[in-house]
């Protein structure tokens, strides 16, 4: 939904904007194209700084004057507007999840399709990697963010079986995962990892939630919705992309509420205080779209205006 983000952040020639998930880039070159370039003369130009602690996204680097790379963890975004000296935005964009490149990428262990270290760290600096939490957290420490990451009715007996395996020897890879809970795989020499079918939507969340937790994603993202509020000139706006319920929920609520409570305040009249005018309720991807793009099959769209 590239065109409908982009159309909906309403981007001013000569504003300054954020992009907090620069990935490949899509999103920062469409902004940048938007933006007056810079002129010989010209007193106010636009610009555009973006946020992704992975170090991979350096290949991805845009030379550009009116762009700025930041290379940290988009829940400093505070911390980092006020180093550049910037005080106000006009409008900031959200594409959270996955990439392709994180997927598709073995050695990083995002996917349980490939034999691999478990690792999932967006932040390759990081201490802590899922084998850590696999091997560490209590079977009852496992059932909760399998619960409440994963949406996972069965993460009791998924923790149950973690712990009984890790019990006879460290689960340290993919594949000794994945064995847990389907001990009927098999690995092709190149390393892909074949699991059966009725096990795969399992995976899929058990895997998520972990990445979830490696990676303190719901903390940073309430983090960032808080910062991204303060930083907003009225009439800015704010785009984010969800892929999963806890994520969408989390910033619906907030985009309607101003708060991450998500409590709505009232004045005497009855009127919402929300700091915020929603634009985009949760709009969906095509059918075409979804065809060239399996993962926006779970995209929702919300964009809300900041109220003057």
């Amino acid at each position: 939904m590239l065109k409908e983000t982009i159309e909906g952040l309403a981007i001013k020639p000569a504003g300054t904007y954020v992009d907090v998930t620069f990935g490949g880039g899509g999103h920062s070159r469409a902004i940048l194209n938007k933006l007056h370039e810079l002129e010989i003369g010209k007193l106010e130009i636009g610009h555009l700084y973006s946020f992704d602690q992975d170090s991979d996204a350096l290949a991805n680097a845009i030379d550009d004057e009116r762009w700025t790379f930041v290379h940290s963890n988009f829940r400093y975004l505070r911390n980092w507007m006020d180093y550049y000296g910037v005080e106000h935005i006009d409008g900031l964009l959200a594409d959270l999840g996955v990439s392709f490149h994180h997927f598709d990428c073995p050695e990083r262990g995002f996917s349980f399709r490939f034999s691999a270290p478990l690792d999932m760290r967006m932040n390759q600096t990081a201490k802590r990697t899922a084998a850590d939490i696999v091997n560490s957290y209590s079977e009852e420490e496992l059932a909760r963010i399998f619960w409440l990451y994963g949406e996972l009715k069965n993460g009791r007996g998924i923790a149950k079986n973690i712990c009984r395996a890790r019990a006879q020897k460290p689960i340290e890879r993919t594949e000794e995962l994945v064995k847990s809970l389907s001990p009927t795989l098999s690995i092709s020499e190149g390393g892909e990892i074949e699991v059966p079918t009725n096990a795969k939507k399992d995976l899929a969340r058990l895997f998520q939630a972990l990445r979830i937790e490696v990676n303190d994603e719901m903390g940073a993202l309430r983090e960032m919705l808080v910062a991204a509020r303060d930083l907003l000139k009225p009439g800015g706006r704010i785009a984010v992309l969800t892929y999963h319920s806890l994520e969408d929920r989390l910033v619906k609520n907030f985009l309607r509420s101003g708060n991450l409570e998500g409590t709505i305040e009232k004045d005497f009249y009855g009127n919402n205080l929300s700091p915020f005018e929603l634009i985009e309720k949760g709009r969906e991807a095509s059918p075409e779209e979804v065809a060239q793009n399996p993962r926006a099959r779970s995209a929702k769209l919300r964009i809300a205006e900041k109220k003057s």
